[in-house]
């Protein structure tokens, strides 16, 4: 491995880091700066949200129906097993797992699965598929009754 993947690594890495940072504290302008312009989320049961605009609309209504459902709104996204396959100098994948908190502890948990191109000397997602694998019964973030 030489100094140019490490870098890329490690800039992909800060870029998962820096998505889930600003999504738990409701800043929507970071992380959708995390997209490229045309960058796509496809979240199960969602129509694949493209470009900045879309992403940013969609969570707003999630942070939206969270804030009125909670008095104290607490969201930690925990990201782990990173594994990053760089096809080129401007295209990588990577799967990641993650589990998020709430202020009443473990909802939900699911993997991602992304691929990030290089624009303008910067790594963007281009593509995140965001699939969920299980959640608490009565989750603070998904809707469901079991």
């Amino acid at each position: 491995m030489d100094l140019e993947e490490l870098s890329a690594r490690e800039e992909i890495r800060a870029l998962i880091a820096r998505y889930n940072h600003a999504g738990d504290r409701g800043r929507l302008d970071e992380l959708v700066a995390c997209f490229g312009a045309d960058g796509v989320m496809e979240i199960e049961g969602v129509a694949p949200l493209q470009g900045r605009s879309a992403i940013r609309r969609h969570l707003e209504r999630v942070v939206s129906e969270l804030a009125a459902a909670s008095e104290r709104v607490s969201l930690r996204h925990h990201v782990s097993s990173i594994s990053i396959e760089l096809d080129s100098r401007l295209e990588a994948r990577a799967h990641s797992y993650f589990a998020v908190f709430t202020e009443v502890g473990l909802d939900h948990w699911g993997r991602y699965a992304d691929h990030f191109a290089r624009v303008d000397g910067s790594w963007r997602i281009a593509h995140r598929r965001v699939r969920v694998d299980g959640s608490v019964p009565g989750s603070r973030m998904l809707r469901n009754d079991a």
